[in-house]
């Protein structure tokens, strides 16, 4: 729930100095996208604003503190402000955009008003207050897009991080400092005569100006002390000479705060401790019924009490005052202080600002109002992403607390695993068994089961599915049927049931694993947790795309984008994995440019680089497909260092190891393959998808070592286990495989067989790269069964599309004749003395290569974008020049080129 008095103009403008000069000036504003306004405090910027705002239309208004650090809440109370400029209705659950990425965010915003055309403007004050770097460069990046009829002004006491010396440069900055804010002579005098009647000079009105170098706040407090000690001006003003601005506070002390009343100090005082406030907060705090009429005659006698609008009745104090407040209190409240804050608390708990409630509940050395809140409201923030905030609070919390509310133990494990740290839920746990046995206490029956789903929840992310599963189907047997209810006994539940179905998925008993992740999808939806619907769904998917069905997998996975759409759940790593799965098929779908876009927005949705081995992993994949080696090897290298300094489940390893393999396989990297295979883990079956992975990079390594009777039996075996348990995917990919060593070693015709199931399987999964990677081997095999026709029209079809995308992206190496390799193939002595007598044209260089590359006439027709008999023509005169008859002679002539020229 957004805070109303953030999204108000601040201050109200009695007796302020019409700062005429400045507020022409910010009438430009319209032609500058940013307007800076930048000065120490108390020089009167956000005052020269809300007078600039009061003579404008289409304004937003947003005041930070704090709290405003959190991506989420910057960009829930941002787009209020945008919203109020525009005339919209304001969206007030701050919730919806706590997991958002705000850059991401941002461009869904941006596109949303792209069709404005009325000059608005956004207003951002105190932004000095943030120093999260994601929030700077999404507000530059916003800066940088924002339709021309906007304009973000902040208020600020420094500079922020925005590239502001490039908008100078490119004129895109109106800024205004300290120097041009601070009073000049005119201006002091008009601030005096309309507080004081005494004669004056405005000599000496000048002279005092130059003394305090026009600071308003300065000139405020001459002001204020002059009239409560009824001193002249010139007396007041000798005594503000003597300070500076580390004396502030005893300045406030002595000549503010020491003439007020006792009764009006101490509601001042019990006030202050509230960071903003409305009637009914001070109400409960201070036990002052007439809170409001003592508000606004605070406001009235001008002492730093700011009411940010009189229709919602919300107030603040001037931050300097309020900082001298709180010290203040530490020295006459100091007794009452924890009294003041426990009814803050609970206070703001009943508005529903459980933000502020624990920001009270903090402050109290008896954390029983802290613990009340987090066993009330923790499981809530949990679901609703609020991680850090929660971690924050539960560190505050001693062993004891925890005994006493084994609830929240729980939860801060579950914080730890929700953010992949499953080695800290071991130690969280271990930590308090052990309190546990020094106070003999013992868990009850009842919330045992919820530690043991956690339990399970572990060992499943580390690849322990045995103890998974026992752990899961236990404890799910003991939450069904005991009375004992907890606010997390139907999340346990949702978890144990996902697990179970993970653990069957990973025994390859697929049909039992998609009825559990269907129940615990039901169950997720019918409690309301967003994460277990959105888990639930990347499992099912990942099964489909496992038996092959990947069309079914990614729509399942398009699904489940909508919904992180709407629950707003950008911000979760999971967002990352499902982003990787679009990926990985689309990459197996031959989609390279749409499955890079998928891996970098994956990247850009983890926080840690170790994070990223699976992007970098399938980004390196594309690099590959593409015939790009350079950057491929580059982007491996990352890879190897990631996996030498951190530990990854074996899904993980398997996936990296893949990409290595085939890499060094293009690269003849031999001594690499024999230093992985030593050290290499090999999986006890090959019953899940990610053990077929590791067992396949095994073959596919002791096949680039020759080794091939050992990679024939793995290959065999884990083909047969593929074909039992309907792996139809790593079964396509497997029989690739096997073509491979077949190939190699000369059985041609067994080759042939598993090429042709492997292609007739693509009518299921649609699988392009993983013909395209085998390259050149590939591409003559393909070749060779294109001319039998003895493939069905369906696979003939299939058959010729892989065949062109093998040519794309490998016709440079091994039939793309261009200028450079024919003039080197010239000057090589042994080249055929039939070429140099009677050269080819580029034409006819092109032609050869295409012909090699498995084209058609009717193909290179397509390619060359000429006449199909103006080929003809060309094919006969190459012929003749090279001495050949057949298309197959021109073929092998090509080849024996390229072998002349050091290509394999």
């Amino acid at each position: 729930m957004l805070i109303p008095a953030k999204l108000i103009c601040n201050y109200r403008l009695q007796n302020s100095v019409s700062r005429t000069s400045l507020l022409q000036y910010l009438d430009k504003s319209s032609d500058y996208p940013l307007v800076l306004i930048h000065a120490p405090a108390g020089y009167g910027k956000t005052t020269l604003v809300s007078q600039w705002v009061g003579h404008q239309k289409n304004v937003g208004w947003y005041s930070l503190d704090e709290s405003d650090n959190q991506p989420g809440r910057f960009a829930a109370y941002f787009i209020a402000a945008l919203q109020t400029a525009l005339g919209q209705e304001i969206e007030t659950d701050e919730s919806l955009y706590i997991q958002k990425d705000l850059q991401t965010l941002f461009t869904q915003q941006l596109v949303k008003i792209s069709a404005v055309t009325e000059h608005f403007y956004l207003i951002i004050d105190d932004y000095h207050i943030i120093d999260n770097e994601e929030i700077h460069e999404a507000l530059k990046y916003w800066v940088r897009h924002q339709p021309t009829c906007m304009t973000l002004i902040l208020i600020s006491r420094s500079v922020p991080p925005l590239g502001i010396a490039g908008l100078h440069v490119q004129e895109q900055l109106l800024e205004i400092n300290s120097h041009q804010l601070s009073f000049n002579h005119q201006e002091s005098v008009e601030f005096f005569h309309s507080r004081f009647n005494e004669s004056i000079t405005p000599q000496e009105i000048a002279s005092l100006c130059d003394e305090v170098e026009g600071w308003p706040t300065a000139l405020q407090l001459i002001s204020l002390s002059a009239k409560q000690k009824k001193l002249p001006l010139k007396d007041a003003a000798k005594r503000l000479a003597k300070l500076n601005n580390f004396h502030i506070y005893s300045y406030l002390s002595e000549e503010v705060f020491a003439q007020i009343d006792q009764d009006t100090k101490r509601f001042i005082l019990r006030c202050s401790i509230l960071r903003s406030m409305n009637e009914t907060l001070v109400q409960q705090v201070t036990g002052e019924l007439n809170g409001r009429n003592k508000l606004e005659a605070i406001e009235k006698q001008g002492l730093f009490l700011q009411q940010m609008n009189a229709e919602d009745n919300w107030w603040r104090f001037h931050p300097l005052f309020a900082s001298f407040l709180t010290h203040y209190c530490q020295l006459e409240l100091a007794e009452e202080l924890a009294q003041l804050h426990g009814k803050a608390a609970i206070a703001w708990l009943k508005l529903g600002y459980t933000t502020e409630a624990l920001y009270h509940a903090v402050q109290l050395e008896d954390h029983r109002i802290l613990l009340n809140i987090l066993s009330e409201q923790g499981w809530k923030l949990f679901h609703q992403g609020e991680l850090k905030l929660l971690e924050q609070h539960l560190d505050y919390l001693d062993d004891m607390s925890f005994v006493q509310s084994p609830q929240l133990i729980l939860l801060k494990a579950w914080l730890a695993q929700s953010q992949h740290r499953n080695a800290e839920v071991n130690d969280i746990f271990e930590h308090f068994d052990r309190v546990l046995a020094d106070q003999k206490i013992q868990l009850s029956q009842g919330i045992q089961p919820e530690f043991d789903v956690l339990r399970a929840q572990v060992a499943i992310n580390q690849g322990d599915e045995r103890t998974a599963l026992h752990l899961a189907i236990q404890a799910l047997d003991h939450l069904s049927n005991t009375k004992h209810q907890t606010p997390n006994t139907n999340y346990a539940k949702i978890v144990a049931t996902s697990v179970i179905g993970e653990a069957y998925h990973c025994q390859g008993n697929f049909t039992d694993a998609l009825e559990m992740l269907q129940k615990a999808e039901k169950m997720a939806w019918k409690y309301h947790t967003p994460h277990n619907i959105l888990w639930a769904l990347l499992q099912q998917s990942e099964i489909f795309i496992a038996q092959g069905f990947t069309q079914a997998g990614y729509d399942i996975l398009d699904k489940a984008s909508a919904f992180v759409k709407e629950y707003h759940l950008q911000k979760v790593p999971m967002y990352e994995f499902l982003l990787r799965l679009k990926g990985q098929i689309l990459w197996d779908w031959y989609n390279l440019d749409k499955a890079e876009a998928m891996a970098n927005a994956g990247i850009k949705v983890l926080n840690k680089d170790e994070e990223r081995l699976q992007c970098l992993a399938l980004l390196c994949k594309i690099s590959i497909v593409r015939g790009d080696l350079d950057n491929a090897s580059r982007l491996l290298k990352q890879i190897i260092d990631l996996q030498k300094t951190h530990h990854y489940h074996q899904d993980w390893d398997a996936n990296a190891n893949q990409v290595k393999i085939v890499l060094w396989q293009m690269l003849g990297d031999v001594k690499s393959v024999e230093a992985w295979l030593v050290q290499t883990h090999r999986p006890i079956n090959e019953k899940n998808h990610f053990n077929q992975v590791q067992w396949r990079n095994i073959a596919r390594a002791l096949i680039l070592l020759e080794k091939y009777d050992e990679a024939e039996k793995i290959l065999n075996r884990v083909i047969q286990t593929a074909q039992k348990l309907k792996l139809i995917s790593d079964l396509n990919r497997a029989l690739i495989l096997r073509n491979r060593l077949y190939y190699l070693t000369g059985n041609k015709d067994a080759a042939q067989q598993d090429l042709i199931q492997a292609l007739q399987l693509t009518r299921q999964t649609n699988f392009i790269s993983v013909f395209v990677v085998e390259g050149e081997t590939m591409a003559q095999q393909i070749r060779q069964l294109l001319q039998s026709n003895i493939l069905d029209k369906l696979t003939v079809h299939k058959a010729q599309f892989i065949l062109r995308n093998i040519n794309q992206y490998y016709r440079h190496k091994f039939a793309h004749f261009d200028e450079q390799f024919v003039n080197n193939l010239i000057s090589n002595p042994k080249v055929p003395e039939l070429l140099k007598i009677s050269p080819l044209t580029p034409r006819e260089w092109q032609v050869l290569g295409l012909i090699y590359s498995g084209y058609s006439n009717e193909q290179i027709s397509d390619e060359l974008q000429v006449a199909t008999t103006t080929i003809k023509s060309h094919i006969r005169n190459l012929y003749q020049k090279i001495g050949v008859s057949n298309r197959n002679e021109a073929i092998d002539y090509a080849k024996e080129l390229l072998q002349l020229m050091g290509y394999r």
